[in-house]
């Protein structure tokens, strides 16, 4: 059993499947999990005395030692053009981020998996943040039951999140067994009944998990490639020294055998004279090869003392040019959000952290101020 330090369960830790054994261990008939488990996350309950169909001695008894615990709702911000971001409290003054994206036909959650994150990419404030640890498998998946509550709808009415990206605060495949499990929930038809194609998981390239999720829980794959070749990808992407490109272009053809999609959708941040030259385009072309895959051009979404600008209007045209003209579905990616600080790469909340990272990029962001 995962028991917090009040000492009871939280159930929003397990799959039905991981409830149904909680059950059996505690003398319950499993058919009761499937009851509670659909109260949960169908229905929106965080308390047991809601359920209906349960007796008042399993409630009772649930009451003792377990619970239903969601982060708290430190604060909602809501963008001019519609985007919504939460800030949750996940415990000892840590705080995560969590985004609702309206569109016109659907409506996306951009959920985090780590409270900051151990990577350090060079142009992300996420990154910049330190890392504190990992979400529980809770704390993922009620970021999903806390967007239902807050937008008015539960899972048994009309969804109005049609889609869960895992790209917010942190690296998934980081916290791979508390995000495979989140993700199980959400494609379970008595949970959320996300479909693998609408359930998509971003990771910087962490091979070993690309490999292990191919087989243990294939969703639509999204890579943050950023770069045509591994001095620059190195360079913004530490982590492209332990698993560099060639590496990771035959982790994602091996993925393609297990994907809900047909192809990988390889995220590109444009960064002005960083990696947006048509050379850097060309090379692309070159490395992808024959795979199925598109392209997302991400303007780069600037934070205090980033060190980048993103690349101008015209360069980013010129760039999808050429990868269109090769044949490459590639998109640019439209910034929402933006005045909340919601937009890609610029999710922040307030860490703990245990790496000394905040610490470091205060001192750089002094020494630039003061040799100007």
């Amino acid at each position: 059993m995962k028991e917090l330090k009040s000492g009871k369960v939280n159930l929003l830790d397990y799959t039905l499947n991981g409830l149904e054994e909680f059950f059996i261990q505690i003398g319950e008939p499993k058919f009761r999990a499937k009851q509670v488990f659909r109260w949960i996350h169908l229905n929106g309950a965080s308390t047991f005395e809601v359920m209906s169909d349960v007796s008042k001695t399993l409630k009772a008894k649930l009451s003792e030692i377990a619970e239903i615990r969601v982060p708290q709702l430190i604060s909602e911000h809501i963008a001019s053009d519609g985007v919504v971001k939460w800030i949750l409290e996940v415990g000892e003054g840590n705080k995560i981020e969590t985004v609702y994206i309206p569109e016109n036909e659907r409506g996306t959650l951009c959920i985090s998996s780590q409270v900051g994150c151990a990577l350090e990419c060079q142009f992300c404030s996420t990154g910049r943040q330190g890392f504190n640890r990992n979400l529980t498998a809770g704390e993922v998946v009620s970021q999903l039951w806390w967007a239902n509550q807050s937008l008015g709808h539960t899972p048994k009415e009309e969804k109005i999140i049609t889609n869960v990206v895992m790209m917010g605060m942190g690296e998934p495949l980081a916290n791979y067994d508390n995000v495979v499990t989140a993700m199980k929930i959400m494609l379970d038809d008595n949970a959320y009944n996300l479909s693998k194609r609408k359930l998509t998981l971003s990771t910087s390239g962490m091979i070993p998990g690309i490999d292990r999720l191919k087989n243990d829980c294939p969703v639509s794959l999204a890579v943050s490639l950023h770069a045509s070749n591994d001095e620059v990808r190195s360079e913004i992407i530490p982590l492209n020294k332990k698993y560099p490109i060639k590496e990771l272009m035959a982790a994602c053809s091996r993925y393609l055998s297990a994907s809900p999609r047909d192809f990988i959708t390889f995220e590109y941040v444009m960064l002005q004279n960083v990696n947006d030259k048509l050379q850097h385009a060309r090379e692309l072309i070159k490395i992808v090869g024959n795979m199925p895959c598109k392209f997302n051009l991400i303007p780069f979404n600037p934070f205090p003392n980033a060190g980048f600008e993103s690349s101008s209007r015209d360069q980013i045209l010129q760039f999808q040019k050429i990868l269109r003209n090769a044949g490459f579905i590639t998109t640019i990616r439209k910034t929402r959000g933006e005045d909340i600080d919601a937009a890609c790469g610029q999710l922040v909340g307030k860490v703990n952290d245990k790496t000394k990272r905040q610490e470091k990029w205060r001192t750089i962001a002094i020494q630039q101020v003061s040799s100007k």
